[in-house]
């Protein structure tokens, strides 16, 4: 069984969530959300922003939360062979019910690939999310999967979420 031991980023201002299925193990290992520096999370957010993303993790998180977004995964632990979303199984839900009663103010959920999106909806239930938006992002993973956009496909995708932050 492997346990996401990477707490919520979140604080009183956050008005997104984006929300993964379950860190790699490179990031598990790191103790870093998006610690495979192949993965293109920080730089799509980098790109929507127009900003250079900082060096350091504590300060990305902390360039994130200036940003009004906040980071999770809907998976709390499961049982995984390598860092393969598709490997994924018997997996246990993170408590969203609780989270949301504690950040009413998130505006918007942002999943960040299917496996997210679908352990989500199945295991958590998307009448959780209330008058929430939600949108299905294509991951942001540098492993190839089925439904796999270029570079720029992605950061146009999700500059959704500028929507709702400033």
């Amino acid at each position: 069984m492997i346990e996401n031991v990477l707490h919520p980023v979140v604080n009183r201002q956050t008005k997104v969530m984006v929300v993964g299925s379950m860190p790699g193990k490179q990031s598990l290992e790191k103790q870093q959300y998006y610690g495979n520096p192949r993965n293109h999370f920080w730089r799509i957010i980098g790109e929507l922003f127009e900003e250079p993303v900082p060096n350091q993790y504590d300060e990305r998180l902390a360039w994130l939360l200036e940003h009004q977004i906040g980071l999770w995964d809907s998976i709390a632990t499961c049982e995984r062979e390598g860092s393969l979303d598709a490997n994924i199984h018997n997996e246990i839900p993170n408590d969203f019910h609780l989270f949301f009663e504690t950040y009413p103010q998130i505006e918007a959920i942002v999943f960040n690939g299917g496996k997210a999106f679908d352990v989500f909806k199945k295991k958590i239930g998307l009448e959780t999310l209330e008058n929430r938006a939600y949108y299905k992002m294509p991951s942001t993973s540098p492993i190839p999967g089925k439904n796999v956009k270029s570079f720029e496909e992605k950061v146009q995708s999700w500059s959704t979420l500028t929507t709702y932050v400033g």
